[in-house]
Formats: C-alpha cells, structure tokens, sequence
C-alpha cells in the first residue's frame, strides 16, 4: 500500500472516486496530516507524485466550484455530485487549468495539467478533500480495488470440482509447473 492508505476510510466520505487524480497509480508523497486546531500546522491534503505535463483528471463527476490562480499557483476545485450537503469538494495544485466554473465534468475528465512549480513540492500533485470548511482525507474517496498495492492475481483452486461439469471432459486443465 502507499504511505498513509493504511487506516480506515472516513465513514462520512463515500468512495465515489472513480480513478486517481494523475497516473494509474501514484506515489503518495505526503499523506494527510490533519491540523489539531483550524489555524494550525498540518497537511490538508495528500501529494502524489506526478510530471509536469501529465493530466489532471477528475476523481468522480461533479461541477467545477473554482478554476483560477490563488498565491500564483493553478487551482481547480470541483464539487462532487451526490454526495450530501454541503457537497464534498476536491481540489487540485498546480494545475494548468483547462476547465471553467460552472462546468459540469466527469469521473475522469481531464481539468488541466500539472504545472511544474508554484507548489510545496516538486514533481507532485497537491489533492485536497473537503466538507464545507472541514478538511479530509482525499483517500477517503478512493475505494479499497484503488488502494490496494496492485493487481489481483488469480491462484489455482485445488480440490474443488470444476463447475463445468461433464462439459469439461476432453478438456486439459492448467496445471501450473513449480
């Protein structure tokens, strides 16, 4: 798993994702680090590695709430649909932005690229979650198949009848050799 996906997902935040901001998936640089008071320090948000260049995507549909500069960095925000009120809000920086408020989008649709500078980090993604003022966990969003370190892999069943029946006679099983 990637740094800071080992703990539960927050109960009050659907897994609505339908895919990672940037790349298949990306190395969490930095996990959230929620901020014991609301002025103090703290991480509100996750860093995932990404290039300058490569496209920023939408985690789930929504409306986009904000696509602008703030403090000289590209920002997109974009308000999730269907997912309570207020709404969930996600938020990506850098970004080259290529949408405009009040643009509905889809899972997966492209809001800009990745800037190369202007953030905290270098070569990453700035991903945020919140509700109304609140922040948290963006990868509360992303279901458990999206968290997992890879691929599923299909093992043999030994000792369990094939459930093709007599239809399998004459057919050759996969016998996999050591």
């Amino acid at each position: 798993m990637a740094e800071g996906t080992d703990r539960l997902p927050d109960p009050g935040v659907p897994a609505v994702a339908r895919g990672w901001p940037v790349g298949d998936r990306p190395t969490v640089l930095r996990g959230w680090e929620p901020p014991a008071t609301p002025y103090g320090r703290g991480h509100r948000g996750v860093d995932l590695a990404a290039l300058a260049g490569a496209p920023v995507r939408a985690v789930a549909a929504g409306t986009v709430s904000f696509a602008g500069r703030v403090a000289g960095k590209g920002v997109v925000s974009v308000e999730l649909a269907g997912t309570g009120d207020p709404p969930l809000r996600t938020t990506y920086e850098p970004a080259a932005v290529s949408v405009e408020k009040g643009e509905e989008v889809a899972a997966g649709g492209v809001l800009g690229t990745v800037e190369p500078s202007g953030s905290h980090c270098t070569g990453c993604l700035h991903w945020g979650l919140l509700r109304g003022d609140v922040y948290l966990d963006p990868l509360s969003l992303l279901p458990p198949w999206l968290l997992d370190a890879g691929p599923a892999v299909l093992l043999p069943v030994l000792g369990v009848p094939d459930p093709a029946g007599p239809r399998a006679q004459g057919r050759q099983a996969y016998v996999p050799r050591k």
